[in-house]
């Protein structure tokens, strides 16, 4: 997420309370999750397992819960809770969902036809030539491209599924972000697709989802994919262009699905896989060689009977 004008480290500091270490009049662009996080921006983290990776990205200011040494060409904000003053932050910089009819928007292209019971957000861009199927939700900021279609009952910008555990319950983090779907994208019925909590959630140019598909927040998604239905993926996955993905697969968070892959049906995808290979199973493994394991322990009966005979 971008702020609308540069603000300085003290600025930031004075919104959230907090103390901060560094030039009173470091300059701040903007705010992201770690994954994407760019220079200019900050960064939160509140768990030590995490300095590191905090300290050591391309984040320009670290918001985190404990003073530790700045890095040099860093700043550092320091919070009794970081997660909560990143809430915050995003509070400030965003505005409520307003849901309103899609006949009060005005940014729609030339030959997309516009179901009824359409809910559309603040600033949504929809392309031309697109049909938006009946009781389709798109949240704010979200942006369509041309020729898209996106079946019944499918919701664009769903907040983000991302929680953090205290004593009294859970706290969610809040989504400031947007979701792009790219020329040609087709969604099918009763997807959900979520924004990114301060960045995109993308799904490149040419991808067709099926029926009943959740994409996670910040999920990126190349062109000409293929995703079969009840597929699940978490968010911040990279999936890459010309990937198939078959029925009831699902995909763990922040790892990489490699250009070309096929992933069979009711496989988990556990961990990163290189591209142009077919994979199956849980954990995931390539296709071969799992029917190969399958074989073998379909001869263990077999063995254990002439073990016994011996």
């Amino acid at each position: 997420m971008k702020f609308p004008r540069l603000f300085s480290l003290s600025e930031i500091a004075s919104i959230l309370h907090v103390r901060f270490i560094g030039p009173a009049d470091f300059i701040v662009s903007g705010m992201n999750e770690i994954h994407v996080v760019e220079h200019g921006d900050i960064v939160f983290v509140d768990h030590p397992k995490y300095y590191d990776k905090a300290l050591t990205s391309a984040a320009s200011v670290v918001l985190i819960n404990k003073e530790v040494a700045c890095p040099a060409g860093k700043a550092l904000l320091i919070s009794e809770d970081p997660f909560r003053d990143f809430n915050q932050l995003t509070r400030h910089f965003t505005v409520e969902l307003q849901w309103k009819p899609s006949n009060l928007i005005a940014d729609v292209g030339t030959g997309t036809q516009i179901g009824p019971n359409v809910s559309l957000g603040r600033n949504v861009k929809i392309g031309n030539d697109c049909t938006i199927h009946p009781n389709v939700s798109i949240g704010d900021n979200c942006i369509i491209g041309d020729r898209v279609i996106i079946q019944s009952g499918s919701v664009i910008g769903s907040d983000a599924f991302y929680y953090k555990k205290r004593s009294t319950g859970y706290d969610r983090l809040i989504s400031g972000g947007k979701v792009i779907l790219e020329d040609d994208v087709e969604i099918g019925a009763l997807c959900t697709v979520d924004r990114g909590v301060t960045g995109e959630t993308r799904i490149g140019s040419g991808s067709k989802l099926d029926n009943q598909v959740h994409v996670g927040h910040d999920t990126q998604i190349g062109k000409d994919c293929l995703i079969a239905s009840q597929t699940g993926i978490a968010g911040c996955v990279i999936i890459e262009d010309g990937v198939t993905i078959w029925g009831q697969v699902g995909v763990a968070s922040a790892i990489t699905i490699g250009k070309g892959a096929v992933v069979l049906g009711q496989a988990g995808v556990t961990k990163s896989i290189s591209g142009g290979k077919t994979y199956f199973g849980t954990p995931i493994e390539e296709a071969r060689e799992h029917f190969k394991h399958l074989a073998t322990l379909r001869k263990v009966p077999q063995i254990i009977e002439e073990l016994k005979k011996q």
